[in-house]
């Protein structure tokens, strides 16, 4: 079989169990008798072995199988939960992330089959004496309540509408059978035999009743037996054979029922005499439902060849995180708007044919129409491509954990505004930006527990990250209660390394010399540690945010703490923006970045350390002369008043000088691709009315 077409969706789906098994593992070391907590680890770890069974990745099986028996016993309360497992759980959860990305680079779960951590297991398992129990997938399970004699399909009470259905079908020349079927005690991935059983038998008839219950059935809720009553035009043995056809599969025993006038039949629970109990779409099942729908058709899957096949058939590496989980309520939006779009293309057909006088008035209307239909479109779209932050924050509890016993200090994370939404494009890009920045204020920002003392500070150090929206940015801020950043230490540092000179560092302002640990390679570290100290890290960050046409701003106060701001545009794709005239070539300048527009008399610049100012209400602002950075000739008389848009980076402002204003635009950013790198300054192209092409300008970089 070959499983290389559901690489995407495991690969999607195994990252989302890996994640809530962190989030949920890091809740249940703050509360090791939270049941609903041990619940949830059961079910994603249960999902996760379901998937990889199907998919044929043993060792990844293996593995989560026994994690699932341990929590097994946990869940019945055979053993309770300490630190100690909590550390193996989590070397667990890492050795799993190392076969997704094995999967993810070669398809392939690779050769670490992890016999130490299936030992610790095993040896907590042991601990309370159940080690017997250890290879049984599911210990607490609904065992269908059968008679000691006759046929299991004699114990199910029918309910009226069932019993009605029945005598229908019996009056049509349809037959009634009951079946029961017995899977394999070895069988690990009973919920995907008995779905592939349902769809084999539903070929030849249709299913009435299923004890237990196809929801029970689904989430393996049963022991190794379920049974069916089915109408059908064919023979039992057709129906058994079809059955017995599924691999894994015992033994599959069936009888005709003739339903008798006044006689019940009595079933294990309520649930078990629900209406026909079809199955559900792939997309509506559990994980292990999802991967095994579509080998169903074929009634027979076997697990061990998927993983060479699918090393034959996929030599590429396989696409990963390209796709956005939408709210239907979006897609309907947009549907609708798409609909509005038809009309309003279909009016202006018939307003341009249309001759009479007036016309030219309906088609301006028409005009309007359009304009409003396409940025409500816009709108749709964009908020079709917002995710929620909270993919990218969700890792970060427990890095934090981690740390905070790599180095011996204690701190706890804080974090509000998972929920902020930015375009997925910036989700995906800003994960580690933020990684440095978590591990920057743990490592160099808290204090030891005895300096922490010393200051009167808890002695568990805060980190908190926060996430909001400000217009058309949204902001996330990192902040710790540390040590703050030492200006004089990082001056020492950066006389040391030849960045500056010991004249140039006493005229630095505080904020010019914290500008400094954003050089490549600049490490404040007294030694190299794996937590940091090789000067890889804030260069990172201030390049990888301002790729995004973002910018980072610190704040900090020395021994109270550290802020680290990062502004990041909402979208990457549609911008409204200014549209300018510099010599004979138009240019764009997103609205974002835009403070005021200002009309300078010559008269009004001044020199500054022989740079040209203006000093606008009181505050002195810097010019910067686009036709000279761009290199093109300017067509205003040196007499002329100066058109100046003031543009603002963090609380840095500067005043571009510009020959012509055309208006606001609503603009598609188009990326000028990999050759044209070098151009700081211009951060894309668009495409104007006429088919022209203007270039958009990043005032960040100019500033």
């Amino acid at each position: 079989m070959d499983v290389s077409q559901y690489l995407e969706i495991f690969l999607d789906e195994t990252r989302e169990h890996l994640q809530n098994l962190n989030t949920q593992i890091l809740e249940l070391e703050a509360d090791p008798e939270g049941e609903d907590t041990i619940k949830e680890i059961f079910r994603a770890a249960h999902s996760l072995k379901g998937m990889a069974g199907t998919m044929g990745y043993k060792r990844m099986q293996n593995l989560t199988h026994d994690m699932e028996n341990v929590f097994t016993e946990v869940r019945n309360g055979n053993i309770k939960v300490r630190p100690d497992m909590i550390d193996v759980l989590f070397k667990c959860l890492d050795a799993l992330e190392e076969y997704t990305d094995n999967i993810q680079t070669t398809a392939d779960e690779g050769t670490n089959d992890n016999e130490a951590l299936i030992k610790q297991l095993n040896g907590i398992l042991n601990e309370k004496g159940g080690a017997g129990k250890s290879s049984s997938a599911v210990s607490e399970v609904k065992k269908p309540t059968a008679p000691e004699e006759g046929d299991r399909w004699d114990a199910i009470v029918l309910d009226d509408s069932q019993i009605n259905v029945i005598k229908e079908a019996q009056h049509m020349g349809k037959k009634v059978y009951g079946l029961n079927v017995t899977i394999q005690e070895s069988c690990i991935l009973k919920a995907a035999r008995a779905f592939l059983v349902f769809k084999a038998v539903e070929e030849r008839g249709e299913i009435i009743v299923s004890d237990p219950s196809a929801q029970d059935v689904e989430d393996e809720k049963f022991d190794k037996e379920f049974t069916l009553i089915i109408l059908s035009d064919a023979e039992i043995d057709e129906i058994i054979q079809a059955a017995e056809s599924v691999s894994e599969i015992e033994k599959a025993e069936g009888g005709s029922i003739v339903l008798e006038k006044n006689k019940h039949y009595k079933a294990g629970n309520d649930a078990a005499v629900a209406d026909v109990p079809e199955v559900p779409e792939p997309e509506q099942k559990e994980n292990v439902s999802v991967m095994a729908a579509e080998p169903a058709a074929n009634a027979v899957v076997q697990s061990a060849p998927a993983k060479a096949d699918n090393k034959k058939q996929t030599s590429n590496k396989p696409v990963v995180n390209r796709t956005v989980r939408v709210d239907i309520e979006k897609l309907d939006s947009l549907m609708n708007l798409v609909s509005e779009l038809i009309i309003a293309k279909n009016s202006l057909v018939s307003a341009s044919s249309q001759e009479q006088v007036g016309a030219h008035n309906s088609f301006d209307e028409q005009i309007e129409y359009l304009e409003s239909v396409t940025t409500n479109l816009h709108e749709s779209v964009m908020k079709v491509r917002m995710v929620p932050i909270e993919s990218v924050v969700n890792k970060f509890p427990r890095m934090i954990r981690d740390l905070s016993k790599k180095l011996g200090k204690k701190m706890e994370l804080y974090m509000t505004g998972e929920d902020t939404e930015l375009d997925r494009t910036v989700v995906d890009e800003i994960g580690d930006p933020l990684m440095h920045l978590l591990r920057n204020s743990a490592d160099h920002g808290l204090e030891s527990a005895e300096i922490r003392a010393e200051r009167g500070k808890p002695a568990v150090g805060s980190i908190f990250l926060d996430a909001y929206q400000e217009g058309n940015n949204v902001v996330i801020e990192v902040r710790d209660d540390g040590n703050g950043i030492d200006v004089e230490a990082v001056k020492n540092k950066a006389i040391e390394r030849g960045a500056i000179t010991p004249e140039q560092a006493a005229n630095m302002t505080d904020k010019e010399v914290i500008g400094l640990l954003f050089l490549p390679s600049f490490s404040t570290a007294k030694q190299v540690t794996d937590v940091s100290g090789r000067g890889v890290g804030l260069d990172v960050v201030k390049s990888k945010i301002e790729s995004l046409s973002g910018e980072v701003e610190v704040k900090s106060v020395l021994g109270e703490g550290s802020t680290w701001i990062i502004r990041l545009p909402l979208t990457l794709a549609i911008v409204q923006a200014l549209m300018v005239v510099v010599g004979n070539e138009k240019y764009a300048i997103p609205l974002g970045m835009i403070q005021t527009l200002e009309d300078i008399p010559p008269t009004d610049v001044k020199l500054v350390q022989n740079k040209e100012v203006i000093n606008l209400r009181g505050t002195v602002i810097p010019l910067i002369y686009l036709n000279e950075v761009l290199d093109v000739e300017s067509k205003k008389a040196e007499d002329e008043s100066l058109i100046v848009v003031i543009v603002k980076k963090g609380d840095q402002l500067a005043g571009l000088v510009i020959d012509e204003l055309i208006g606001q635009q609503e603009i598609v950013i188009k990326s000028l691709g990999k050759y044209i790198r070098q151009c700081k300054f211009i951060s894309g192209a668009t495409i104007l009315g006429d088919g022209e092409i203007a270039l958009i300008l990043d005032a960040n970089a100019l500033i």
